[in-house]
């Protein structure tokens, strides 16, 4: 039973995070916000992750997950309420940042609760059923967010409404779940909030096909979250914030598939096929955006899913499966580092590019750039597994 409290644990906290999404067009007409702006409060996100990860990043080895899932998802309440009663743009980058936080807190907590929990000693197995969590999480958030924003009443309120009600469900259960460090601390002083990130000397090769392909595909990822909506809105003037948390939907739920049905991929062949799939699913994107066709769109994001699927659960068990034992929290922080930024940053410089060339040739440039991106972490594979060989 704390096995499933862990997991729905997980899919609620990042649930957390797509919600806002189909949100994002609404919020630009009742605030009166550029294009640039909605995409700096989609990134603020990413500021609470860094500060997750190099301040609270190891806080639930020592405090144990438990104690701090719950402080985890009282911040996450915190944050439902800034976007519940948001009557000012700085309360949505406030909200933003602390669902960051959370989230970056969260995530971490109750990954290492699952796979503490899970029967098996195939930790393999637990890092599939947290990727497929964590996918599902995201298709819901958003799905829901916008399915209420297009047929139910108060569409920037009632989405957060809901989520608060669940929060607080899932607090009460995460109270009752078993704690699995052993003689927690209850002492802040105690707490070591010293950061950890960096990447052996020895294996800095080995870490740029896994780094670049985490960076390719959250890039990817990011695409959608932020930037979707007005690609709907200005490609195929469609205004549906329940269509666009579909598409969005469509694509998590299209990777959390990926990762239940193909539980036989060796982590380098989940990496590479997914770095050979992220090149034509940018190409039917853009030709979807060319051709105005909701019906490409569809295809492209069916196989964006696929190929970020793969990109995310490949590259991360990769590196676990390169990290040493005593260097495996810095590792892991370096690799959550490429995650975070390559979730964000390209985003920005989307939007940035889009005022001054237009959506389409921001969208080529964007597409080119992960494309080499591929390129390169498909070069420096081959060439460890020769090394490897």
């Amino acid at each position: 039973m704390s096995l499933i409290t862990a997991a729905v644990l997980l899919g609620v906290i990042y649930a957390g995070s797509t919600m806002v999404t189909p949100l994002y067009p609404l919020y630009q007409r009742s605030f009166g916000l550029s294009e640039l702006t909605v995409t700096l409060i989609y990134a603020t996100y990413v500021t609470g992750n860094l500060v997750a990860l190099f301040a609270f990043g190891r806080v639930s080895d020592q405090a144990g997950r438990r104690a701090v899932s719950l402080i985890v998802l009282a911040v996450a309440i915190v944050s439902a309420l800034a976007f519940l009663f948001a009557v000012h743009p700085v309360m949505l980058f406030l909200g933003r940042a602390l669902s960051g936080l959370a989230i970056g807190v969260g995530a971490a907590s109750a990954t290492a609760w699952i796979a503490e929990l899970y029967a098996a000693d195939d930790k393999a197995s637990a890092s599939r059923l947290a990727a497929a969590v964590n996918l599902a999480g995201l298709a819901v958030g958003v799905l829901i967010a916008g399915l209420l924003a297009q047929f139910a009443p108060w569409p920037l309120r009632l989405p957060f409404i809901v989520y608060l009600a669940v929060l607080v469900v899932t607090a009460a259960s995460t109270a009752l779940a078993c704690e699995t460090v052993e003689s927690p601390t209850h002492s802040t002083a105690q707490l070591s909030l010293k950061p950890r990130v960096g990447v052996p000397r020895d294996l800095r090769f080995a870490f740029v096909a896994p780094a670049v392909t985490a960076f390719a595909t959250f890039a990817l990822l990011g695409f959608y979250a932020a930037l979707l909506p007005n690609l709907l809105a200005g490609s195929m003037r469609i205004h549906s914030p329940a269509l666009s948390g579909a598409v969005v939907a469509e694509l998590f739920l299209a990777g959390a598939l990926t990762v239940i049905a193909t539980p036989m991929l060796a982590a380098r062949t989940a990496m590479s096929a997914g770095l050979w799939f992220l090149p034509p699913s940018l190409a039917i994107l853009l030709w979807a955006q060319i051709d105005g066709s909701l019906a490409w769109l569809l295809a492209a994001t069916a196989l964006c899913g696929v190929a970020s699927a793969w990109g995310f659960r490949g590259s991360l068990q990769e590196i676990n499966r390169i990290a040493p034992q005593d260097k495996r929290a810095e590792l892991l922080s370096a690799y959550l580092l490429c995650c975070y930024t390559g979730n964000s940053v390209p985003a920005v410089g989307v939007a940035l590019l889009a005022s001054a060339v237009g959506h389409l040739w921001a969208n080529v440039v964007f597409a080119v750039f992960c494309a080499a991106l591929a390129c390169v972490a498909l070069a420096v594979g081959a060439r460890v597994a020769r090394r490897s060989a």
